[in-house]
């Protein structure tokens, strides 16, 4: 039974599927090359469990054995050495993630499984700089992670069905709902999310609509509890960006080509939550959505 796990990163991924992990009993090596980032995730991490605390689903005990759970590291080797899984939740870089598995295949442990938080990077292409391809899978949470119930199970084109299987019954130790599916491009979650987004996108850059019509449209029309716009800038628009490429490069259909607004405001810095400013400004300590002066009529 898989009871030592280690994630590699610790920024907004990270720090969530070690949060859930270390909650639901699991022994947790949080892996970063900055002692600061590591620092600041013990930090949200602490913060979230609060937040549990205050809603009365956790107790102070429960926050204290969470916290107690991780253990943060600021190499590969030493946290990896004794673990039974790996989930990389590195940025959503092809080249950093095949380093990383690389390095991973390297010093992990005989029989240890390694998972891919990709939310669209290729898990056979992955498994492919690895010596054991029947090990790797992929593991998409979805942000914030622990709050979201789905995790996507990325099959690569070798993943043995046993890995498959315990990843199902990891989720459902973690309390989510698991949905495998194969690996093509943008998996199912991305490939039909990015579209709609890149579409929402392209309304606003064809002058169609505005962002707060956009999103009004989406969500009172058809249910959905954020907006495109608003979801787009959550995500992260460089994240978007990328994603779309992959689509783009993997399929070849121009359907799936990032808008120029899109591309023009990711090389410009407007990124969304993370950098203050996407199709709306944040402000911090502010619950006020607002809309970009650059899209406000």
């Amino acid at each position: 039974m898989i009871k030592r796990i280690a994630v590699v990163g610790a920024g907004t991924m990270g720090n969530g599927i070690a949060h859930v992990f270390a909650q639901n009993g699991f022994i947790v090596n949080l892996i970063d090359t900055s002692s600061p980032q590591l620092d600041k995730a013990l930090q949200t991490i602490s913060r979230n469990l609060d937040r549990q605390v205050a809603k009365n689903l956790l107790t102070e005990e429960g926050k204290s054995a969470t916290l107690q759970a991780i253990t943060t590291h600021t190499g590969l080797e030493t946290g990896v050495k004794d673990v039974q899984l790996v989930v990389e939740a590195a940025t959503e870089n092809l080249e950093v993630k095949l380093s990383i598995f690389r390095q991973l295949d390297q010093l992990c442990p005989e029989g240890c499984l390694l998972a891919s938080n990709t939310s669209s990077i290729s898990i056979t292409k992955i498994a492919s700089v690895t010596r054991r391809p029947a090990s790797v899978i992929g593991l998409h949470f979805m942000n914030p992670v622990p709050v979201m119930k789905l995790i996507e199970i990325i099959n690569g084109y070798a993943t043995d069905k046993a890995v498959t299987r315990q990843m199902v019954d990891i989720a459902g130790q973690l309390g989510k709902i698991p949905c495998v599916v194969n690996d093509y491009p943008g998996f199912i979650a991305n490939r039909i999310l990015m579209p709609m987004i890149n579409e929402a996108i392209f309304s606003l850059y064809e002058g169609v609509a505005g962002v707060q019509e956009i999103d009004t449209v989406m969500k009172l029309g058809m249910a959905h509890p954020m907006g495109p716009l608003q979801l787009a800038d959550f995500i992260g628009l460089d994240v978007c960006h990328s994603i779309l490429k992959v689509l783009h490069d993997g399929f070849g259909n121009p359907k799936y080509a990032p808008c120029p607004l899109l591309t023009n405001m990711v090389t410009a810095g407007y990124l969304g939550v993370k950098s203050g400013e996407g199709f709306y400004t944040y402000t911090a300590g502010s619950k006020d959505l607002v809309v970009s002066s650059r899209f406000d009529a």
